[in-house]
């Protein structure tokens, strides 16, 4: 029992240890061809809120812009820091700033009094209003507040679009963590209007996408910077900041060219999915590479645990046995996404350990598959006729000697399929860790679909690039079972 400890121990600091200088590439040095300084700020944001901050191909490569960015900049220069951009979704803002992931947040974050209950806020530095916006042969029919009542409504997921969402007598709100994603759930008729800031809208209207006449109450909106409670020297810093900037004008300025940048966004779209392949294709590069080291770190740290847990399972000690059967059943018995939350947030927010995306995608991964592969061992084990380790111990060994050499090989056989079926279920699985800012497969299919405005190509790519790899990975599987069972057949 102590050793199956200190090995898992062992294991979660080898994956800490070998993932810890692995950058991911939401982390974005916002302070390229200057000198680099060992202080550093680490900004959070949600980069699909143009004109606020969003993905733009630069010169080839992917950059986080907008006017919160360029803000952003400003406050790391006034520091001396280096300014580090982590991209996340917009409802794990608060949670990575509580858990000092992040040093700031800015997103066109409102300082509602809830908020402020949880995080402080340093003073307005915008000012925006709520539209609505529906479909254009939509654009009479909800001249009014009046007419949204009852009506199918999106807004963005802990927003106070949604608060506004809420309000609405009868509406049938859809809250979801991305803009793009309210903007297709309109154009797919799944519902009939959507709730965003003026700014933020412009960058959606064409000839089919329009603004309705209704206004909601209290329509104006600030924006202001989250800061983590009692951080007074971060917050005198950014209060000094957005005071010269607003004394100079700069932030107008900088709303005007992050506005330009964005409306050419379209210029980027277009072409079949084929060339939005081609055109991303480094993108997808990467991502297949963060998604085979995510699924084979799971897979093989997942696969020892297992291994263990099995034995624990089977062993004569009912508290030893107890212990694997809990593991196995609160693993199997909770969603992976909460695991993942609990583990990437929940850890650092009650014992201070802050792992990096990859860190805390390899350890959901393996810990979640070693539940399912230690069911599949344990059955294959005990699929072994015992006449097997009798005739074992009689020639003298001892269990273990004879569970490593008589019993395992022939278990390893008969699992090989469900082992290979995990495998793949991983892989795909990993596209959960997306969630909190690492840079895989479908990460990058829903930057492309932020840059380009396509809402099906980008991820058609994805699902074809997923097929791929995991019926290359089932055809391996079959060749080596084929070979394994080749004895069989003599």
């Amino acid at each position: 029992m102590k050793k199956m400890v200190r090995l898992i121990v062992f294991l979660v600091t080898i994956v800490i240890f070998l993932t810890a200088g692995v950058p991911t590439t939401n982390i974005v040095s916002a302070t390229a061809g200057e000198p680099v300084t060992n202080k550093k700020l680490i900004l959070g944001t949600s980069a699909e809120f143009a004109p606020y901050e969003f993905h733009k191909t630069i010169n080839g490569k992917d950059q986080i812009v907008g006017f919160d960015i360029a803000i952003a900049k400003e406050i790391a220069t006034d520091m001396g820091a280096e300014l580090v951009i982590e991209d996340m979704g917009f409802d794990s803002l608060l949670s990575a700033l509580q858990s000092g992931r992040v040093d700031l947040v800015i997103s066109g974050l409102t300082p509602t009094d809830e908020r402020r209950k949880s995080i402080d806020f340093s003073n307005n530095y915008y000012q925006s209003h709520q539209v609505i916006v529906v479909r254009a042969k939509d654009q009479d029919k909800y001249p009014t507040m009046k007419e949204l009542e009852n009506e199918k409504i999106g807004a963005q997921k802990g927003s106070i679009q949604e608060e506004i969402g809420l309000s609405i007598v009868g509406a049938q709100l859809t809250s979801l963590d991305r803009i793009p994603d309210l903007m297709m759930q309109l154009q797919t008729n799944r519902v009939n209007a959507v709730i965003l800031e003026d700014t933020v809208a412009i960058g959606y209207l064409d000839s089919d996408t329009v603004l309705a006449g209704a206004v909601p109450e209290d329509s104006e909106a600030q924006a202001a910077i989250g800061i983590r409670k009692g951080n007074e020297a971060l917050l005198n810093t950014v209060n000094d900041t957005l005071a010269r900037l607003t004394q100079d004008g700069e932030i107008d300025r900088m709303v005007k060219e992050a506005s330009l940048l964005a409306a050419d966004i379209e210029g980027q779209s277009g072409g079949n999915i084929f060339s939005t392949f081609w055109k991303y294709r480094s993108y997808y590069a990467m991502g297949i590479g963060y998604t085979l080291l995510l699924s084979a770190l799971g897979v093989l740290f997942g696969f020892i645990i297992g291994l263990f847990i099995a034995l624990m399972r089977m062993n004569d000690l009912r508290i030893v046995k107890w212990l694997g059967t809990t593991y196995v059943e609160i693993l199997r018995g909770t969603p992976m996404l909460v695991q993942l939350m609990i583990i990437h947030y929940g850890l650092a927010l009650t014992l201070g350990i802050n792992l990096s995306p990859l860190q805390s995608g390899v350890i959901t991964l393996s810990i979640n598959s070693s539940a399912y592969l230690a069911e599949i061992f344990r059955a294959g084990i005990q699929g072994v006729d015992r006449g097997q380790m009798e005739a074992a111990r009689s020639l003298g060994m001892n269990q273990g000697a004879a569970m490593r050499h008589i019993i395992l090989p022939q278990a390893f056989k008969s699992i090989l399929p469900a082992i290979g079926n995990e495998f793949i279920t991983i892989i795909k699985e990993s596209s959960i860790v997306s969630v909190i800012g690492m840079a895989e497969i479908m990460y990058q299919a829903q930057v492309i679909k932020n840059i380009t405005y396509q809402g099906l190509s980008p991820f058609i790519i994805a699902a074809a690039i997923y097929f791929v790899m995991t019926f290359t990975l089932s055809k391996l599987l079959g060749i080596v079972e084929r070979k394994l069972s080749a004895s069989d057949k003599r």
